[in-house]
């Protein structure tokens, strides 16, 4: 069998989180089109009668202009490099190379695991525009293959997985049993909120916007749920609400949906909005988000 741990890495926004869920054929990341919106590195544990993959979706390389950027860039370096069998390294080929692709390019020098160019999202751009980035591509970086594809159209993913199982080694698995993620059901509940709030509220929803399950109570046909969405300032608070709370109830009601199709059962909801200074303090609202610096 080939096992083997596939990371994705590359800027922000190129459609790492869309991959992943379509290679797992499940809703695992959030998706957005707001900068950065992968915080914490979530793993899919791809498995079939010829391969065990586990795939680690990390947050987008940038260059950081706050804390939470900074912890974001040191988990990518991280958990992207280190201890993988092989990297993804994605591009929005529709955006062409541009000086960000390259300053990541130059980290992977370092790596000694093979290096995959993904261009995606080429169902929006010509074929003539495919083949002029993939020119620029090989005298670039040596990559040991280029596959263009499109995330979310699932267009060329199945001929990537096709790839990536004969490049990984044969191997005992890694992981026994049914497992499809490292992360909580709770967490990715929390996570269905956020998604559809940067979905709604795009630059207005600042990136130290987090969320968080207060209570998971599961019945045999019912599930209760319970998240609080922590906000730095006041203003922020009452944006989320929205007028008589008609935000907050349509981002519910859209979570709602996300929650209940993963859970395969009714879910009640129900969503609520405080400030730091009444929930925790700074630190511990870092720790929430998992990305509290170790040093």
């Amino acid at each position: 069998m080939k096992v083997g741990v596939v990371s994705f890495v590359g800027r922000p926004n190129v459609g790492k989180s869309t991959l992943l869920n379509s290679l797992m054929n499940l809703h695992l990341a959030i998706t957005s089109r707001v900068a950065s919106t992968t915080r914490n590195v979530i793993q899919g544990i791809y498995e079939d009668e010829e391969a065990q993959i586990v795939f680690v979706d990390t947050p987008g390389i940038h260059k950081p202009t706050h804390k939470l950027g900074s912890l974001l860039n040191k988990k990518a370096y991280q958990n992207g490099l280190d201890g993988v069998d092989l990297i993804l390294f994605l591009i929005d080929a529709s955006q062409g190379m541009g000086k960000g692709d390259l300053f990541i390019l130059n980290k992977l020098k370092e790596s000694k695991v093979p290096v995959f160019l993904v261009l995606n999202k080429i169902d929006r751009m010509k074929k003539e525009e495919l083949l002029r980035i993939i020119d620029q591509a090989k005298d670039a970086f040596p990559f040991q293959e280029i596959i263009p594809i499109s995330a979310l159209k699932k267009d060329n993913t199945d001929t990537l997985l096709k790839v990536i199982k004969k490049t990984l080694p044969e191997g005992e698995k890694i992981f026994e049993g049914d497992e499809l993620t490292n992360v909580s059901v709770r967490f990715i509940m929390a996570e269905f909120v956020r998604e559809k709030l940067m979905e709604r509220l795009h630059d207005e929803v600042p990136h130290s916007v987090t969320c968080s399950v207060e209570a998971f109570e599961e019945e045999e046909n019912l599930v209760h749920i319970r998240v609080l969405i922590v906000v730095d300032r006041e203003n922020l608070k009452k944006i989320i609400i929205g007028k008589q709370g008609q935000m907050l109830k349509e981002v519910g009601r859209a979570a709602r949906k996300e929650m209940e199709s993963f859970l395969g059962k009714k879910v009640f909801l129900e969503t609520y909005v405080k400030t730091i200074e009444h929930w925790r303090d700074e630190e511990k609202y870092f720790l929430e988000l998992g990305l509290q610096d170790d040093e």
